[in-house]
This record gives C-alpha cells, structure tokens and sequence, in this order.
C-alpha cells in the first residue's frame, strides 16, 4: 500500500474520531477524572477525601497556601464531617482552612421576564489528612506489568522524547525537553497508560526543534487551553491508529470540553486543534518511518565487507 493512500485513510479515521469528540462535547461529555489513581497524596493537587475530585480554583490557591505553611506533605482534604464519615477524627485543637463553594441559583422576578440565574458562594471548613487520627487509605489496586503493549512501547519510543517515569503527575517540561509520568502500576488500564504518555508526547511535539508550536500560554488562558485540546484530540487519534481504543473514549472528549470553555467565544476552535492534532499525529508517524530507515540502514552498514584494496584472503 502507497504512503499516500496509507495517509488518506489515516485522515478518514482522523475526521471520523474528531466527529465523534465533537458529538460527545454536544451532548455533555461529563466530568474528566485524572486516569490514574491520584488520591491527593501530591500536595500540590488538593483532593477531597469523599468525592476523590480535586479542589478548583482559589480553593486549590488556599490549600496550598495552608500546605506549604503547616508543612503538610499530604493534598488530602475534607470537613469535619466528612472525616468522620471516613471512620476518622480530626484531632483537638487542630485549626481548619475556609474553602469556598460556588453554586448557581435561579432568582425569581416580580414581572413576567424570565428569572436571573446567580452564583452564590458557601463557605467550608477542611482539614488535611495529617491532622487527623484514625483513618487509613484504601488499598489501591495496581495495573500488572503483563499489560504492557509492546508495539504501543515501541510507537513511543521511536518518537525519541525522553520520559522520566515516578510521582503521581503527568507533564511534559520544555526546559528539559523531558516528559514525566506516574508509573504504569498507577494506573486504571493500559489503554489510560498509553493515552496520558502520547498526550504528553504530544505536547513534547511542539517544541522549537519539532513543529514549534507556542507552549508559553499561562495556565488558564486561551493558548493553555488551545494547546491541552489539540494535544488530547492527537491522544484519541493515535491510540486509533494503534488499535488501543477504536473510537474516542469518554475521558477524551471530557477533558477537551473542560478546555473549549476557555475558547467558547471562537466557534472553530475545535476545528483548528483537530488540524494540529492532525499535523502532530502525522510527525509521529513519520518518527516511525525515519526510525525504522535509519534502522537498516545501519544494519545495511554493518554487513558490507571491509575495504582491502583486492589484498583480502
């Protein structure tokens, strides 16, 4: 099969996963969850102790704050009652950090317009895990080695990005030109494994000697988000070509919905991330190419038979 058909039945695969993304976004894609089994244990990435989801916003900006100060070495957080409720007792004396949770209601209006709807904020008090007594952590399951993809390992590797793999984060760092990842033990499926390490990978895609792509956009802003979009759109699309995951799964289009909210006010936003995703999906293909000919052609090298100006045995 040619180069270029192989090319334009990739692309039809492509416009079929981003159509699929698309159409999970309309229809409410819920709430992305980090696809390892992060359970606060990072101070930087606050978490409660009964839903398991991570603290937003200012409240991430508090308990930090509070972190750092106490010297906590835990991100691990819950109410009073929600300590108790976990078979635990936050200790005497122990001094608690205000959260704020914000919550939208329908306020009524004496005409017949229609009502207003209002963000109202509600205060709470937590406390980190190390201030209370009696409560141990459930036991987490880990992933077996034995589900390791060898050709998904081989995919990765050919793209020559250097991993570091410990802790409980996912991020790739430019300065160092290095991604890092939680162990694959940490996480809840293979196919979970392979599609953080490509996302990652794909950011690693940008850089000023790959496609250069500007990666400087500040967290929360309209480049941030256009770039975490595009990078998780070519995560769904590789693990297709590597038959990981035939369609988009949910945490995908979940998690490029949380990011296109930033970039609500540009209706083709989706559209231009899928073109990039496109772009980077491609220069990875083309890594496996350039790897494989530079393979044989060593291989080539090493079997020719020295030169002996006609003097050999």
């Amino acid at each position: 099969m040619s180069s270029t058909s192989t090319s334009a039945q990739r692309a039809d695969v492509y416009s079929r996963v981003t159509a699929e993304i698309i159409s999970a976004i309309e229809q409410g894609a819920g709430e992305w969850r980090a696809p390892w089994f992060h359970h606060g244990t990072s101070i930087a990435r606050p978490t409660n102790v009964s839903s398991g989801k991570r603290y937003r916003g200012i409240n991430t900006l508090a308990l930090w704050a509070a972190g750092f100060a106490a010297g906590y070495g835990d991100g691990l957080w819950g109410t009073y009652k929600q300590w108790q409720d976990a078979g635990a007792q936050v200790r005497e004396g122990e001094r608690s950090t205000t959260v704020v949770l914000w919550r939208e209601i329908q306020v009524s209006r004496q005409d017949d317009d229609d009502g207003q709807r209002r963000m109202f904020a509600r205060a709470f008090s937590v406390f980190n895990v190390t201030q209370v007594d009696g409560y141990e952590r459930p036991a987490t399951p880990t992933l077996p080695e034995a589900e390791r993809l060898a050709h998904a390992e081989a995919f990765i590797a050919n793209l020559g990005v250097k991993t570091e793999f410990g802790g409980s984060e996912a991020y790739y760092r430019p300065s160092a030109d290095t991604v890092f990842m939680p162990p694959f033990t940490s996480f809840h499926d293979a196919a979970s494994f392979y599609g953080v390490w490509l996302h990652e990978c794909g950011h690693a895609s940008g850089s000023k000697h790959r496609l250069d792509r500007d990666l400087s956009g500040r967290f929360g802003s309209a480049a941030y988000a256009a770039e975490e979009c595009l990078v998780e759109i070519l995560s769904g699309l590789v693990l297709a070509d590597l038959g990981i995951a035939h369609h988009p799964r949910p945490d995908h289009a979940a998690y490029a919905a949380s990011w296109l909210k930033v970039l609500k006010d540009d209706p083709k936003a989706i559209f231009t991330a899928a073109s990039k995703a496109q772009q980077a999906a491609d220069w990875m293909h083309a890594r496996q190419s350039r790897t494989k000919a530079k393979a044989t052609s060593t291989s080539a090298t090493l079997r020719q038979p020295s030169h002996c100006d006609g003097n050999c045995a």
